[in-house]
């Protein structure tokens, strides 16, 4: 089989021939139909010290499922998060880490939807929202941050608003039903938001802190890290809450099936509604990564072996 691969900090990402892996307990084996392109792996790629497997987001059939493994059935078409090398035309998932497709839904929804959604669904529930709230999303047009948009108006937001490295990007923000959009760099953020759902960190979460009003939370799920201080919570007795999809999955696996099912009863409503930027080949995995990097994407970035 295929697989993308790289050898040094930074890349070049290559393709290389590799056996196609076994399944192991309670693991399941797809044939790749669909990879998500996700900024952590990208900047793991960029800094890591080691090489690492380019692992994440993937959807396929089953075509081998290894001992103990109940639930699932060879030709079954299935999305769940590869923790070895999942850029590749075969792919490994734990049955823990597996869901169903439904049949109305291709691979290419499928990554796009259910790993990204399942962050910003735990992101908004760790906000705690009320009905008639306004929202504010950083990060509104990245994979995770578009369905939040959305999300946020399902969960009852009154008022929503995108934030975004560029303004060229607020058309698209808009159609996804935001009321406005804002800049990074612009001083007013406008209305406070009754909530923040930060992709971003470092040094955006002053002015996300900012732009909360009294007794206003902030929800930090992003890798960039940051510093908040203290004065500005207490001034206005604001809150930041971290939240971590990796935490949910490992103790609450209950809790992500039902966060699963709501995703794809949205979907089918036609409530929620996954974009994808760009479908590349896996030959082409550098120019998917240099679309991340740069921001530059209005959704999913997607691979398609």
């Amino acid at each position: 089989m295929r697989r993308v691969r790289y050898e040094s900090t930074g890349g070049p990402l290559f393709l290389e021939e590799a056996p196609v892996p076994r399944p192991g307990p309670g693991e399941l084996l797809l044939r790749c139909e669909a990879v998500g392109v996700t900024l952590p792996v990208v900047r793991k790629v960029a800094g890591a010290a080691e090489p690492i497997a380019l692992g994440g987001e993937v959807a396929g059939r089953v075509v081998a499922v290894g001992s103990g493994v109940d639930g699932f059935r060879v030709g079954e078409r299935v999305t769940g998060l590869c923790f070895g090398h999942g850029y590749a035309d075969f792919a490994l998932v734990h049955r823990s880490m597996a869901s169903p497709v439904p049949d109305d839904a291709s691979a290419v929804d499928a990554v796009a939807l259910v790993r990204s959604g399942l962050v910003a669904l735990g992101a908004l529930a760790a906000a705690r929202p009320e009905p008639g709230e306004t929202a504010l999303v950083t990060a509104a047009a990245s994979g995770v941050g578009h369905l939040a948009v959305q999300l946020a108006r399902a969960r009852g937001a009154d008022r929503v608003v995108g934030a975004v490295s560029d303004r060229a990007k607020s058309g698209f923000v808009r159609a996804l039903g935001a009321d406005d959009v804002v800049a990074y760099d612009q001083d007013d953020w406008g209305v406070p938001a009754d909530y923040v759902l930060d992709a971003v960190g470092g040094d955006l979460l002053t002015p996300a802190v900012a732009a909360l009003a009294p007794g206003g939370r902030l929800v930090a799920y992003s890798s960039g890290g940051g510093t908040v201080q203290a004065y500005d919570l207490l001034v206005g007795a604001k809150s930041v809450i971290g939240f971590q999809m990796a935490l949910v999955a490992r103790e609450e696996p209950q809790l992500c099936e039902l966060r699963r099912r709501e995703l794809w009863r949205l979907f089918a409503q036609g409530a929620l509604k996954p974009s994808v930027h760009g479908e590349f080949a896996l030959e082409d995995a550098t120019e998917a990564h240099a679309v991340i990097e740069s921001r530059r994407n209005l959704g999913k970035v997607v691979l398609v072996p």
